[in-house]
C-alpha cells in the first residue's frame, strides 16, 4: 500500500513565498496548502489535519506566536517557525511556546526541507514507537505528565504547564529512562540535529526542567547529572489508562 504524502500547511502574509514553498515542497513528494494569516490557517484546520505547520512569526492578525500557543492548546502537530528577524529571543519565545523547530529568513529552502524531515521524522516515530512515555498520561516519579496539554500533574493535583522545549526535554527522559543521556545526545533528540560547537543550552534546559519538578538546587533526585557523562533520569516511567 501507498503511504499518502505529508500534508504541509505553510503560512506567511506574502504571497510569492507561499507561492514558492508550495511549489518546492510539492516537488519534494509533499501535499502543500497555503494560508495568509491566522482566520485562513484556521478555515484549513477545520478540514486538513496538516502532518506540519511552517508559520511565519510576523502575520496581520494574530502573530505567529499567537497561532503557536492557541494550536497547542488542543494539537500536538509539528511547527515550524519562520522570522525575518535576528532577535534570538523571537526562537526561544517560539520554543517555549511550543514550536518544533525555528528557522530565520532568508534560507536555503533545502535546510528547510531538512528540517522538515527531521521533524517529521521524530513526529511519525512517536506515532509508532509502543512505548509507556507515548501515553496520554505518564506516572515518573511521584508526578504525571499529561501529553496531549503538555502540563505536569503533582501530588496535589496541581497542573504546571511546561514550555515546548521543557516538555521535548522531558518527553526524552521518559522515554530513555536510568539511561545516561549525553549532552550532545539530548540536543540531537530534542532538536533533531548536531549540537553546534561548545553549545551549553541543555544543561540551561535541564536546569528549568528541575525547577519545573522542584528540584532541590544541590540535590536532583529525579534526573541526575553524572559527571563527565550527561544526565540521567532516576524514575521508572509507566503509563496510565
Amino acid at each position: 500500500m501507498t503511504t499518502p504524502p505529508a500534508t504541509l500547511i505553510v503560512v506567511d502574509d506574502d504571497p510569492e513565498i507561499c507561492e514558492l514553498l508550495v511549489d518546492y515542497l510539492e516537488r519534494h513528494g509533499y501535499r502543500a496548502l497555503a494560508a495568509e494569516d491566522g482566520v485562513s490557517l484556521h478555515r484549513l484546520l477545520a478540514v486538513e489535519s496538516p502532518d506540519l505547520l511552517i508559520v511565519d512569526i510576523m502575520l496581520p492578525g494574530d502573530d505567529g506566536f499567537t497561532l503557536c500557543r492557541d494550536i497547542r492548546r488542543g494539537s500536538d502537530v509539528p511547527i515550524i517557525m519562520l522570522t525575518a528577524s535576528a532577535d534570538e529571543t523571537d526562537r526561544i519565545l517560539g520554543l517555549e511556546l511550543g514550536a518544533d523547530d525555528y528557522l530565520s529568513k532568508p534560507f536555503n529552502p533545502r535546510e528547510l526541507l531538512a528540517r522538515i524531515k527531521a521533524v517529521l521524522r521524530r513526529a511519525r516515530g512517536d506515532q509508532q514507537l509502543q512505548h509507556p512515555a507515548r501515553a496520554r498520561l505518564v506516572s515518573f516519579g511521584g508526578w504525571r505528565l499529561d501529553r496531549m496539554t503538555r502540563e505536569l500533574i503533582d501530588r496535589q493535583e496541581q497542573r504546571i504547564p511546561l514550555s515546548g522545549a521543557d516538555f521535548q526535554l522531558l518527553q526524552v527522559f521518559l522515554e530513555h529512562p536510568e539511561q545516561v543521556l549525553s549532552r550532545n545526545a539530548l540536543f540531537e533528540l530534542t532538536r533533531g540535529r548536531p549540537a553546534p560547537p561548545l553549545d551549553r543550552s541543555i544543561d540551561v534546559h535541564v536546569c528549568r526542567l528541575r525547577q519545573r519538578l522542584g528540584e532541590d538546587a544541590h540535590y536532583h533526585q529525579l534526573i541526575r547529572t553524572v559527571r563527565g557523562a550527561g544526565y540521567v533520569l532516576t524514575a521508572r516511567v509507566e503509563a496510565l489508562p
